[in-house]
């Protein structure tokens, strides 16, 4: 069949290209209730455009997703955001971001497969959304921090009343962040690499 093509393809922009002295690619997710900030921390952080699939919230999800917390919101993500990181000249890292809803977490299948890692980010007014989410990472065996982001009128409270109300080990970092500052984010995700990292070698460690 005869066809015309209408537009050029574009190639990918300079700012896309992995410098050639990068070695090691390691994919990390981001995780966490319904608008806890998740798309937020993937856009801040990413070195390249991110990709996002944020639709407008219609009428449909009336009565099925849980606003509560969130009455204004009007979009959210329907499959996953994606971002890049490079860490430094031989590492980068692929940051996925995960729906927050319940009826799409089904998408955690494919989204989950060969990441190292994850990002718990919570919102302190609604502890109770991170519950479900950190059983499901348990459950997949998949190591985590927990990251609080900061909403301007949230709660603050001590890490040691964090860790007992979520029932968080001793031995899993929980830190401050702000998830609408790349500086922010990026220490986020570097905790995770160290904490990676530590468990890597404890069990390396011979009894």
């Amino acid at each position: 069949m005869d066809y015309r093509i209408s537009e050029p393809v574009v190639g990918p922009r300079g700012e896309d290209i992995l410098p050639a002295s990068v070695t090691t690619a390691v994919k990390v997710v981001i995780v966490g209730g319904f608008g806890v900030g998740k798309t937020t921390l993937v856009g801040s952080v990413s070195e390249i455009r991110p990709l996002t699939t944020e639709e407008i919230m219609t009428q449909a999800g009336a009565g099925v997703d849980d606003l509560a917390g969130v009455e204004r919101k009007s979009e959210t993500t329907v499959a996953m955001d994606f971002g890049r990181i490079t860490l430094n000249d031989e590492l980068v890292l692929y940051v996925f971001g995960t729906p927050g809803q319940q009826r799409f977490w089904f998408l955690w299948n494919g989204l989950f497969e060969g990441a190292l890692g994850a990002v718990v980010l919570i919102d302190t007014r609604r502890l109770e959304d991170s519950f479900d989410v950190m059983g499901r990472l348990e459950e997949r065996g998949v190591p985590f921090i927990v990251a609080i982001n900061a909403f301007p009128d949230a709660p603050s409270y001590p890490v040691s009343e964090l860790r007992q109300a979520l029932d968080i080990p001793d031995q899993v970092p929980v830190i401050d962040c702000d998830a609408r500052e790349r500086g922010s984010s990026r220490d986020g995700l570097l905790t995770l690499m160290r904490y990676l990292h530590t468990l890597t070698t404890t069990t390396a460690e011979p009894r």
